[in-house]
């Protein structure tokens, strides 16, 4: 594609297609000139011919060289002419080149078209039918990145960049004055060759310093390197120029990758011992390389035998003496039946570029978190990174934070550009805690749980587990203000200020709220109802205490294992001896009542009457006092021995 399409390019597998009848548009097709040939198939469609196979190839010459509009216009021809034909692999194009022009909701309907006619075992059917993958979240990830156009781009292809000795090498086709006519006919540019570049001391540009090394270079294309980690290895990407450059005998130009040997001798460092990898081939492609921190491990890109899509990325351990182990797919949680391609490898993460994963058109950058010696999935890192076109060679100093990325997106220079790029990376937290009685101390189930920004807006509703245990799914920002607010029936409900914490990670926030059912008396749980009034000299349950006592069935069902006791008592006035009768009574019939509304027996511990005997003022026998002072006398006390 028009992006490093002189190198990604030589990627596409073209077997299989179909010859139509114009025979000049085919042969240039065929050669993958794809500017020439794009103008054939236009004037074979204007003469009458639009068969499925002109069509799909007109709108894959455009496609091939990132032209979204056109190809658009031919795929919708072909869609339009062969509704019940066209395989899911053109679905599947026709929907990134409406990415690529930014009609994202139309792209979202033909996403899904596509999934319900790709076979099953293509990844991509999962992915993009997903209700939780959706090109509008994609959009509406926070901005991590800020980018700046390079002094060394220009308007033909600069892209591929990679760390050397405080420096940068990129692929570039502007060095092209070995013969200023030589150009890739493809997209009719210079062919690509190494350069070095100085990065500014702000680390935000770059500048051309000269050609990076004279002995590697060639008359057809280098570019996309790595180094092992002394640098003193390189591994660099070339195209198979057996010959003349064309397409083999299966349709396509294949790439090789090269590794070579830095000496130095007199503060010159030369590259020598220029070979072959062992697992390259003249049957598929092998480029892109990235070598492991530890230097043990080699990721690169190939359309080899085991590959998952277009191109999968490879894995092989690096023995020495041009000796690796057998290639290895790193498996589909990051390869798609799409294209995978530019990998790079950290100690902490895969970054790669893909048009498989669900992204904003084109190819956009994925990393993939390392735990336990294993690739989580992948996350696109979301605009301005990645945009509507390609963006792809995305490198980065982890401990910076400061990188580079390529792109072939509109508001560059000219074809692929090389963008520097620094990260903020986004910090978010996660809220959990427990909902339990402040009272207690005990945990509460089922209570609702809410999350609000700062300024009122609810953000999440959740609620607590069995173990009063709650967690929001909704990430939320470091250091940003928060209101949680816990509610349940029979408890007061409770709004909590919350300030997250500063880096990402998780803020833990324990509710307390309080029911007006319970409440400590000098160091004593117990349950606080309204009082029960008895008719008098008597015990049986009126109308009005049953409404009390039903609170006392209410806790005690929300508190499966709460035993109390039950004590009545009576101010001082009558006999000593029958106020002891009658509270006893009155206890028992709290007792029984509670019991007949299915609370078992053996959770009420006791029910004692205590008469006068524990009188809670100075009400004694004989001393004058109010209504309301031997009202204090006359309760019942409902008290918790157990939660």
């Amino acid at each position: 594609m028009k992006k490093i399409i002189t190198l990604i390019g030589l990627f596409i597998v073209m077997a299989g297609f179909s010859q139509t009848k114009n025979k000049t548009a085919d042969a240039l097709f065929d050669k993958m000139w794809y500017l020439e040939a794009a103008k054939a198939y236009e004037y074979a469609i204007k003469g009458g011919d639009r068969s499925m196979e002109t069509l799909q190839r007109a709108g894959d010459s455009y496609y091939f060289n990132t032209d979204m509009q056109q190809a658009n216009e031919k795929y919708q021809l072909l869609i339009a002419e062969y509704p019940n034909e066209v395989s899911a692999e053109y679905l599947f194009r026709y929907a990134q080149t409406l990415e690529g022009i930014q009609n994202y909701e139309l792209a979202k309907k033909w996403l899904k078209n596509f999934s319900k006619k790709a076979e099953a075992s293509d990844a991509r059917k999962q992915n993009f039918s997903l209700q939780e993958n959706t090109i509008e979240k994609i959009m509406n990830l926070e901005p991590q990145f800020t980018l700046q156009n390079l002094a060394i781009n220009s308007s033909y292809s600069d892209f591929g960049p990679m760390f050397y000795k405080g420096q940068l090498i990129y692929a570039t086709s502007i060095d092209s004055s070995y013969a200023a006519t030589r150009r890739y006919a493809w997209n009719d540019q210079p062919f690509l060759s190494l350069q070095l570049g100085k990065i500014s001391p702000s680390q935000s540009d770059v500048s051309h310093v000269r050609r990076f090394s004279n002995a590697l270079y060639s008359k057809y294309h280098e570019a996309c390197v790595a180094f092992s980690p002394d640098e003193n290895t390189i591994y660099f990407t070339r195209n198979n120029y057996n010959g003349k450059l064309g397409r083999d005998g299966k349709g396509r130009n294949n790439l090789k990758l090269y590794s070579a040997t830095a000496v130095t001798k007199d503060d010159k460092t030369s590259w020598e011992n220029i070979q072959e990898l062992p697992f390259n081939s003249d049957e598929y492609s092998v480029g892109q390389p990235s070598v492991s921190k530890d230097g043990k491990q080699l990721y690169f890109v190939s359309d080899m035998p085991g590959t998952i899509g277009s191109t999968d990325i490879f894995v092989v351990d690096i023995l020495g003496d041009n000796k690796f182990s057998q290639p290895k797919n790193v498996g589909d949680k990051i390869n798609t039946r799409g294209r995978e391609m530019f990998p790079f490898i950290t100690d902490k993460t895969l970054y790669f570029a893909s048009d498989g994963h669900l992204g904003l058109g084109g190819l956009d950058v994925f990393e993939s978190p390392i735990k336990d010696g294993l690739f989580e999935k992948p996350v696109n890192l979301g605009a301005p990174l990645n945009s509507n076109l390609d963006d792809f060679a995305y490198i980065v100093n982890e401990e910076t934070n400061l990188g580079f990325v390529s792109s072939n997106r509109k508001s560059g220079k000219g074809d692929d550009d090389i963008y520097s790029f620094e990260r903020t990376p986004i910090c978010k937290q996660q809220i959990k805690g427990f909902v339990f009685n402040e009272i207690t101390k005990g945990k509460i189930a089922n209570a609702t749980v809410t999350l609000y920004a700062a300024n009122g807006e609810k953000l999440e509703e959740t609620t607590s587990g069995e173990l009063g245990e709650y967690q929001f799914k909704t990430p939320v920002a470091c250091s940003t203000s928060y209101k949680i607010e816990a509610s349940k029936q029979g408890f007061t409900p409770l709004v909590l200020p919350v300030l997250t914490q500063g880096t990402s990670g998780e803020t833990v926030v324990d509710l307390g709220i309080k029911s007006p059912l319970i409440v400590k008396e000098d160091g004593i749980l117990k349950i606080k109802i309204g009082i029960i009034f008895f008719d008098l000299d008597k015990s049986n349950i009126r109308n009005d205490a049953a409404i009390e006592l039903n609170k006392v069935v209410l806790l005690m069902n929300e508190y499966p294992e709460m035993v109390i006791k039950i004590e009545s008592h009576t101010d001082s006035r009558a006999r000593d001896n029958y106020n002891l009768i009658l509270s006893d009574k009155r206890a028992k019939s709290s007792r029984d009542y509670i019991i007949s509304q299915g609370i078992t027996a053996e959770r009420i511990e006791s029910a004692i009457g205590y008469g006068e005997t524990k009188l809670i003022n100075n009400c004694k026998n004989g001393v004058p006092c109010t209504e309301e002072q031997h009202q204090q006398n006359r309760r019942s006390e409902f008290i918790i021995i157990k939660m």
